[in-house]
């Protein structure tokens, strides 16, 4: 049996993100069968015990998740041209319901936070910030399973087997889409639920059947629906609430 980096194997366990585990070592917060570990690089057997001390779960706990409700022409990352990030949405006055959410605002919650997957500029609906690595692997790793959905309103004449195609046969970048679940909500507006999150992937999905997507909405990941929160409008993911 080979050894395996002691930070991949967290990550892979779903402890922390792989520059957490870092963090959490050169400090001397990790344990492997009861041994703290300290030098970074270090590695261990797959089958080994793994455990953070209190003071890494106390860090985990203090870390904010926030849901926003992205409007058309903002990018889920870093700035483009004259495009704005989601993340700038993120301030006092945009916090929905204020006044009476258990936790209100603080500067340090924009500190390492990060989208948990894409959404895309000319789209909208729910994007996922956090600072929480645990929680970005759940919603963004290859092998997750959370879904995603959407409301997507098209044009054009859908292909005789296009809808069959929507929900599987279809191929992206020379790869197999995994199986999705799509079915018309109405005349011009598809549901679609994702468990996967390729660039453009709805829309080059919808091309190849004949359709163009006019609007896009995600309304849902995991358990964590988009609800009643207003576009522009975000706020903290609820202690009690999960993804799945």
């Amino acid at each position: 049996m080979e050894k395996i980096r002691i930070s991949k194997l967290m990550a892979e366990r779903g402890l922390c993100s792989r520059r957490e585990a870092d963090a959490y070592i050169e400090r001397g917060w990790v344990r492997v069968d009861g041994q703290v570990v300290s030098e970074l690089g270090s590695k261990a057997y797959p089958n080994q015990k793994i455990t953070l001390d209190r003071q890494a779960r106390q860090r985990q706990t203090e870390r904010v998740t926030i849901l926003l409700n992205k409007p058309v022409g903002y990018v889920s990352h870093q700035a483009e041209g004259a495009y704005r990030p989601a993340a700038s949405l993120i301030t006092a006055a945009n916090q929905y319901h204020a006044r009476t959410a258990p936790m209100r605002f603080d500067p340090a919650h924009l500190r390492g936070l990060a989208p948990a997957g894409r959404l895309d500029i000319d789209s909208q609906g729910l994007l996922v910030l956090t600072q929480d690595g645990r929680i970005a692997r759940q919603l963004i790793a290859e092998d997750s399973e959370i879904e995603k959905e959407y409301l997507v309103r098209v044009e054009g004449r859908i292909a005789a087997n296009g809808l069959r195609l929507l929900n599987h046969g279809l191929s992206l970048d020379g790869k197999p889409l995994r199986p999705a679940e799509v079915s018309w909500q109405n005349d011009d507006q598809l549901r679609f639920v994702l468990r996967e999150g390729k660039k453009r992937q709805i829309r080059r999905m919808c091309e190849m059947v004949g359709l163009k997507v006019v609007g896009l909405k995600r309304v849902r990941m995991g358990r964590i629906v988009l609800g009643d929160l207003p576009t522009g409008k975000w706020r903290y993911l609820r202690q009690g609430e999960r993804f799945f």
